[in-house]
């Protein structure tokens, strides 16, 4: 597990504090269960919101009642239980929140991909993540659909291909491949949840969300430099000159082909000192 070694944040609200410290014990047990992680992030994506894990898991608990087969999770989501795709303010935070999803029967493809995910789970169905690019789907394993948890259609791949092309807006000189439709894992499920947020709220301005969802990053595989160099940002925009730099310095042992990279970022931030 990747982690972030030096320059934590103490100036973190209680809430976030615990937020992140339970999903960094939850990230290093090595396989994260996905319910229990996503309402980790939701208490990040909306910090403010007294978000009631419990009354979550409980929900999920009780959604999936009765549920045989995925002809029946999909009528009890989205017909009985009204979920759907939040098409007049996307970009609410809210729709980033498993827990607010939950409650407003509203959301993006990847939160409302995992409600179908651990409904799914809890009635012994076997379905699997897929980190489409441009929009997030469920596939029910061993079959030739792809749930589209934005709507809540099922898809064949002609249709897939179809969405990809219109989510990514790439022409036909871009091949459709199915690698495009390979199942990921619970980690880069977390990964794609949090860079959805590290937009969010960048482009909201929100700086303190966005610096406590780039600690929520760091916790997982696969951190890149830009995520390193932006959460530096955050920190010596406020005067944490120092902190900032020590972020940058540890991560440069961590990303030996980014080193040059960091270290001239951690140099300028020392600046500041002077």
């Amino acid at each position: 597990m990747d982690g972030e070694p030096q320059g934590r944040d103490d100036t973190r609200p209680a809430g976030v504090a615990d937020a992140l410290g339970r999903l960094e014990e939850l990230i290093a047990s090595g396989d994260p269960p996905l319910d229990a992680a996503a309402l980790q992030i939701a208490r990040l994506a909306t910090p403010d919101a007294d978000a009631d894990v419990d009354a979550a898991l409980a929900e999920l608990d009780r959604l999936a009642e009765g549920i045989t087969d995925v002809d029946e999770l999909v009528v009890r989501l989205y017909t009985e239980e009204g979920f759907a795709g939040d098409r007049e303010d996307y970009y609410d935070p809210r729709n980033s929140s498993l827990v607010e999803v939950l409650a407003r029967r509203r959301g993006i493809p990847i939160t409302l991909a995992v409600v179908v995910l651990e409904v799914g789970r809890r009635a012994g169905l076997e379905l699997e993540p897929v980190g489409m690019p441009g929009h997030f789907l469920v596939h029910p394993r061993d079959s030739g659909w792809y749930l589209d948890p934005f709507t809540g259609d099922l898809l064949d791949l002609d249709e897939c291909e179809a969405l990809f092309r219109a989510a990514t807006g790439v022409g036909r000189e871009v091949a459709f491949h199915p690698a495009l439709l390979s199942p990921v894992s619970v980690q880069a499920v977390l990964v794609r949840m949090l860079t959805n947020l590290r937009v969010i709220h960048r482009a909201a301005g929100r700086v303190p969300e966005l610096r406590w969802v780039l600690e929520a990053r760091l916790l997982l595989s696969g951190v890149a430099a830009d995520e390193v160099v932006e959460l530096a940002a955050t920190r010596g925009r406020r005067g944490d000159y120092l902190g900032a730099a020590r972020l940058l310095d540890g991560w440069a042992e961590r990303l030996p082909r980014e080193v040059a990279r960091l270290t001239r970022h951690a140099r300028a931030w020392r600046a500041h000192l002077n």
